[in-house]
């Protein structure tokens, strides 16, 4: 199962390149496309990273389902394929309507990931899922190291040089994973494709009745909200706290990513060893709460050079969540644990961006009184009490 492990951890990492590649050149290029100052850019970038999660949320159970109905293997190699004609397409685009085309195709593709955490379920047993979920989580941070560098390099040659870099990498996986990627749904865990478990609200009916998972998903929920804080203004934000240029946001990016990469892939087995499932969330929590109020106030570009990474040892929470609920959930149906897990990020991820963006855009506009760019932080820190609410009042009997 090695190739095939490197195949879906290259695949969540390729997702991950793929939005962060992009990142550090999205100012400039809906500036170039729109002629807008600072403020506005950052809102319609707001509105192409809502449209995407819109279709993360409508697609996750479906591509989810049909992982659960046809299989794993075809459902990602025809998503590659996909997209990687989609981000050749973004290359070229001209108007933000076909900008926003590619992101809504984009929403679709990406919807994959819970595919790939199926297949990670499907591989591991019970007491391995956490860790293995932190592997996934790993691989994601590895692509935010990966992607923003190479963005901020490649955006030396032009704003539309990221697209094409990624639009290879995503092509050469497709091909790694036609030779590499085994079908694990069996005949005993294959699952009859229902209506009700396709669409998101019967999706997530569907899991939100079972009592020990409706607390974690609520907690997934709002911290997804809070965390996608980062891809939302942080190249705004640090443009217009610290006068940042693309390169030194990638730099920024790649380091938060790192720092990721080694929490989730290696430190977070020995948190969970240490604190447990339930009391590794708790700690996440806590510590994304000081971390988040330190970036609304932080005024210095060294400091938060500095500091980025050190926020990253509050990002166990996802994987940790994720080990218990999928535990909790019967073998033939995680695929659609996952694909809600997928439609919920999503959904956070249509609100989460508008509300930054928003927030960025009031507290940082000119004539802004406060002139506070660091707000959309500040708004991540409160919904850490959302998700400590929740914790505490999760049942005992979803813990390891």
């Amino acid at each position: 199962m090695r190739l095939p492990l490197v195949f879906i951890l290259m695949t969540t990492m390729i997702d991950s390149i793929g939005i962060g590649l992009i990142i550090p050149v999205m100012p400039a290029l809906l500036r170039e496309i729109g002629n807008v100052p600072l403020a506005d850019a950052a809102m319609w970038g707001g509105v192409l990273m809502t449209a995407f999660a819109a279709m993360q949320f409508l697609f996750g159970p479906v591509i989810g389902a049909l992982s659960d109905r046809y299989g794993r293997r075809p459902i990602l190699l025809i998503a590659l394929f996909v997209m990687t004609l989609d981000y050749l397409v973004m290359a070229i685009a001209q108007t933000f309507w076909l900008l926003l085309a590619g992101r809504i195709v984009g929403g679709i593709t990406a919807a994959t990931q819970s595919t790939a955490s199926a297949f990670m379920a499907d591989i591991s047993e019970p007491h391995e899922k956490a860790a293995r979920f932190g592997l996934i989580g790993a691989a994601f941070g590895m692509g935010f190291v990966i992607g923003p560098l190479i963005g901020g390099l490649l955006a030396e040659f032009g704003t539309r040089a990221p697209f094409y870099g990624a639009a290879a990498l995503s092509a050469a996986n497709m091909v790694f994973g036609y030779f590499v990627m085994p079908e694990t749904v069996t005949d005993r865990t294959r699952r009859p494709l229902t209506w009700a478990r396709t669409n998101p609200l019967g999706a997530f009916l569907n899991v939100g009745l079972n009592p020990r998972l409706r607390n974690l998903l609520i907690l997934f929920f709002a911290y997804q909200v809070a965390f996608m804080v980062y891809p939302a203004v942080w190249a705004y934000f640090t443009e217009a706290r610290f006068g940042w240029s693309p390169g030194m946001i990638g730099l920024s990016l790649g380091a938060f990513g790192m720092a990721m990469a080694i929490v989730q892939g290696g430190l977070i087995r020995f948190i969970l060893n240490w604190l447990g499932d339930r009391g590794t969330v708790i700690y996440g929590i806590v510590f994304n709460f000081f971390a988040f109020l330190v970036l609304g106030f932080v005024e210095s570009g060294l400091v938060a050079m500095l500091f980025i990474p050190l926020t990253a040892l509050g990002a166990v929470v996802t994987p940790a969540v994720q080990g218990m609920m999928s535990r909790a959930t019967p073998d033939d149906s995680q695929g659609e644990l996952q694909g809600v897990l997928s439609s919920s990020a999503a959904l956070a991820t249509i609100f989460s961006p508008l509300a930054m963006t928003y927030a960025f855009a009031v507290f940082a506009a000119e004539d802004a009184d406060p002139y506070m760019p660091g707000a959309p932080f500040l708004l991540s820190a409160i919904l850490m009490f959302v998700c400590l609410f929740a914790i505490l009042a999760t049942r005992r009997t979803v813990q390891s």
